[in-house]
């Protein structure tokens, strides 16, 4: 039987997340991991609460920490209508001087899988266990 620990945060719709972040990260011992995860962390976040509930402090973004044997998963959710399917691409913006479209691409480096709930208001980010591992070991090098 796998055994599954979880847990919700609900947070208001603010860009001061650096304390939630670290709260998010706690469980992932390896420090390079944790940086690069915390970039994506924070784009998704920033995503939540600029796209999604369009800065409005009444909504609240929710997140589910989901701790696996084997992966560390979040479920970041806002109460927006949700990004359309053909605008779920994680590819650079063709314009480099474009003034948003990077998140996304950042978002798909910084995890090992990236899924959408059907509405698109919800972001699925995960990442393997053994990614921290082979971080470790590669430093130890």
């Amino acid at each position: 039987m796998t055994t599954l620990r979880w847990s919700d945060f609900i947070t208001p719709s603010t860009l001061q997340l650096t304390a939630l972040i670290d709260l998010l990260l706690e469980p992932v011992g390896c420090d390079q991991l944790q940086a690069r995860l915390q970039l994506g962390l924070q784009e998704a976040l920033v995503n939540a609460v600029r796209h999604g509930n369009g800065c409005d402090p009444d909504k609240c973004v929710r997140i589910r920490r989901i701790e696996s044997p084997n992966w560390w998963i979040w479920q970041v959710q806002d109460e927006g209508p949700g990004l359309p399917q053909d605008e779920r691409i994680g590819c650079l913006p063709e314009c480099c001087d474009a003034r948003s479209g990077r998140g996304l691409f950042l978002i798909h480096h910084c995890f090992d899988d990236v899924r959408w709930s059907r509405r698109g208001n919800r972001l699925q980010l995960a990442v393997s266990r053994s990614s921290g591992v082979v971080v470790s070991l590669a430093r130890r090098r």
